[in-house]
């Protein structure tokens, strides 16, 4: 049988007058993998920080491993944070540090490992994405954007989280290299038996890499299931999405 991961129920979030997050209810099995879809400004992104406890939602239960999170002591918080890594869409690197720095960043920052031993790992990690160790040195403006996104991976699995969250992980990718950041993708979390929630506009991304696809629109999860269910349904809202249409339920202000 199959063991919930993250459960969410009636989830809310509002940020003055706007009603971000209305109502989510959203259950993720242990080692699935979630693609949440929807449009810019659906509230995806404040989903995720919700469940990561940067964002405290207004009302609402967040349970990871059953133990509820929302309002949570900051010791447990911690403990969560620990469990957790993150790709971020536009890479989030350092400028700052080197890239085999970037990728041990929590293992010398949150577990005080020792410079030699992080370096060794980060570049055991880099080899496991795909690139060679003579990478580690670099900085990270001397990276195609291909090359970065391999990066932000390679931090966002080095500590083996339970838990890994993709925001828009093929934004600016041409389509060859998306499909191998897709490809890493799966590898890694298979790898690590993780369970991962994505959030992407990339139907070709979220077709690849999804176990089952929920779709976001107006504070809701309006529509949810496999990849073959989201191809065989009549429902307005996910097919307008889906095939990119201008006209449908789904109103764009211009």
């Amino acid at each position: 049988m199959s063991e919930t991961k993250i459960s969410i129920r009636d989830l809310h979030k509002v940020f003055g007058s706007k009603k971000v997050l209305d109502g989510v209810d959203l259950d993720i099995q242990k080692g699935e993998s979630l693609v949440v879809i929807g449009g810019s400004g659906t509230g995806k992104s404040v989903l995720i920080k919700c469940i990561q406890g940067l964002l405290t939602p207004d009302s609402g239960s967040i349970k990871i491993d059953g133990v509820e999170t929302v309002d949570a002591k900051e010791s447990l918080k911690k403990d969560m944070h620990s469990k957790m890594g993150m790709l971020f869409q536009g890479g989030a690197l350092f400028d700052s540090l080197s890239v085999w720095e970037n990728v041990a960043f929590s293992l010398l920052e949150n577990h005080h490992a020792a410079r030699d031993h992080a370096k060794m790992e980060a570049i055991r990690v880099l080899r496991q994405v795909g690139l060679a160790p003579d990478v580690a040195d670099l900085s990270p403006s001397e990276l195609s954007g291909g090359m970065q996104k391999r990066v932000g991976l390679a931090r966002a699995i080095i500590t083996k989280p339970e838990i890994i969250f993709f925001d828009e992980p093929t934004t600016g990718l041409d389509p060859i290299m998306a499909d191998v950041i897709n490809d890493l993708i799966i590898e890694s979390a298979k790898g690590l038996g993780a369970t991962t929630l994505t959030i992407t506009h990339d139907m070709a991304s979220a077709r690849k890499i999804a176990d089952k696809i929920a779709m976001l629109y107006q504070g809701k999860i309006i529509w949810q299931g496999t990849v073959k269910e989201m191809d065989k349904t009549d429902d307005p809202f996910v097919v307008q999405f889906v095939n990119g249409c201008a006209q449908g339920p789904i109103k764009v202000e211009v």
